[in-house]
């Protein structure tokens, strides 16, 4: 078997990583033209980006056993080919229900991607330079999301909506050339998938989403959608009660008996349940009540979306002085006060120069979570299951998203609509206000981790995490 080359790892999963990471956010900035194009509602763009983030969550750890066992190099090729092929079918799509199922199988393709960038860069390069590596795929993953929304809008104002997915496609194609010659392949610990478990999430978390998504139009008491949040609710517990007696499970919940670890990860999911939520609705606000172009939009988001590339270097000397729990506290504490301050000042004919500010806050405490965040999940999992506790957390923090956008969705749906600049403000600022209360509750929350990492965690700087680092 070759030695696996550094330089060229790098080129193929840096770029892959930041295809998948912009995916995350590039369409935010495109929803309004897609809700005129398409001829869909509120339901329909809560699905286009709700599709591709909840099986990227679900299929994360599925895809990352698969991988050990089948070969890495092997599966990084076919998950980068389900993505380029999935990022075609979206731009393709006449209408929202096929945009919606490409968006799903893109959102398949990236769980495979993604992880495994980080997996294959680590082994292919010298213990001694991993830290430099490490930090260079995280500028990759940060570089996505920040710009994200700027190229999402940048491509829209400049072209059509379809192309912020056609762009994918000769990306994806260039590196698929090079990724047999430049990546060597590897294998892990081969372990029993865990397709029982796969399916009790996916069906639970899908039903309570649909649930959620589809209440205000036909009614919290309707058939379908009492149906709908039952059956996910059973589901979710039947997952729970499978995962604590199969000898192999997807989601090990003997980590959740740490107070520490189950914490932080609850943490991660209410980030972003309040955080990405709002930024869904948001993003519409700046276009649809503002009058924002969709590149004036992303640009005018920089404050929020690009302020961790700048701040996030100051994390570790912060972390060391006062310990990982006050800086989880804090950043939380900073994106409370952003999301309240644009709740507060928000009406139809707000300046962006009053919401400078908030951006400014909610990116500093984006910037101030994640670096002690991805240190603690790993601080506070047993040695031996790192990998799987970063991915538990990536998922969890995914799974977030998704609540996020359905439950400030339904608040929005609820008291407001896409009717007028009011109407709009009026379904907007109660959902800030929800954002604003969950992550308060995770400001205060922050403050019961534990002092200290356990001496074992401490002492295994060396570790390498799956993805967990970018916020988006």
């Amino acid at each position: 078997m070759k030695k696996p080359h550094p330089v060229r790892t790098f080129i193929v999963t840096g770029v892959a990583l930041f295809m998948v990471a912009l995916d995350n956010l590039i369409v935010t900035n495109a929803l309004p033209d897609i809700r005129t194009d398409l001829g869909t509602g509120l339901e329909g763009l809560e699905w286009t980006v709700n599709a591709y983030t909840l099986t990227f969550a679900v299929l994360l750890l599925p895809a990352a056993a698969i991988a050990d066992r089948w070969g890495r190099r092997r599966m990084f090729i076919g998950g980068l080919a389900v993505f380029t092929g999935a990022s075609a079918a979206a731009a393709l799509a006449p209408n929202i229900g096929t945009l919606i199922a490409a968006r799903a199988v893109q959102g398949a393709g990236g769980a495979i991607v993604m992880p495994l960038t980080l997996t294959l860069l680590a082994a292919a390069v010298p213990p001694a330079r991993r830290g430099v590596a490490l930090a260079a795929w995280s500028m990759m993953s940060g570089l996505g999301v920040a710009l994200g929304p700027v190229l999402g809008g940048a491509v829209t104002q400049a072209a059509t909506w379809q192309w912020i997915f056609w762009i994918n496609v000769p990306v994806g194609a260039v590196l698929l050339a090079l990724a047999p010659g430049f990546l060597t392949e590897s294998r892990g610990a081969a372990k029993r998938l865990d397709l029982t478990g796969t399916v009790l999430i996916a069906g639970g978390v899908l039903g309570l989403v649909l649930g959620l998504v589809r209440a205000n139009e036909h009614g919290w008491t309707s058939a379908q959608v009492l149906g709908a949040l039952i059956a996910g609710a059973v589901l979710v517990i039947a997952f729970v009660a499978y995962e604590a007696r199969t000898a192999e499970p997807m989601l090990p919940l003997r980590m959740f008996r740490s107070r520490g670890f189950s914490i932080v990860n609850g943490l991660s999911l209410v980030m972003s349940f309040g955080m990405f939520g709002a930024t869904f609705l948001l993003i519409q606000f700046m276009q649809g009540v503002q009058h924002m172009s969709p590149l004036g939009a992303g640009v005018r988001s920089l404050p929020w979306t690009g302020m961790p590339l700048l701040i996030a270097p100051l994390t570790p000397p912060l972390i060391a002085r006062l310990g990982i729990r006050y800086v989880l506290a804090i950043g939380l504490a900073f994106q409370t006060a952003g999301l309240a301050w644009l709740a507060a000042v928000l009406s139809p004919t707000v300046s962006y120069a009053a919401m400078v500010p908030a951006f400014v806050l909610a990116g500093v405490g984006m910037a101030l979570f994640f670096p002690p965040l991805a240190r603690a999940v790993l601080g506070f999992a047993p040695p031996e299951l790192s990998g799987v506790a970063s991915g538990v957390s990536n998922s969890l923090r995914q799974l977030g998203t998704v609540l996020g956008i359905a439950v400030l969705g339904a608040v929005f749906a609820a008291r407001g609509d896409f009717t007028s600049p009011q109407a709009f403000t009026d379904g907007l600022q109660p959902a800030l206000w929800l954002g604003v209360a969950a992550i308060g509750a995770g400001a205060v929350a922050a403050l019961l981790i534990p002092a200290h990492l356990p001496v074992t965690a401490e002492q295994a700087p060396t570790r390498t995490p799956e993805p967990a680092e970018s916020p988006a």
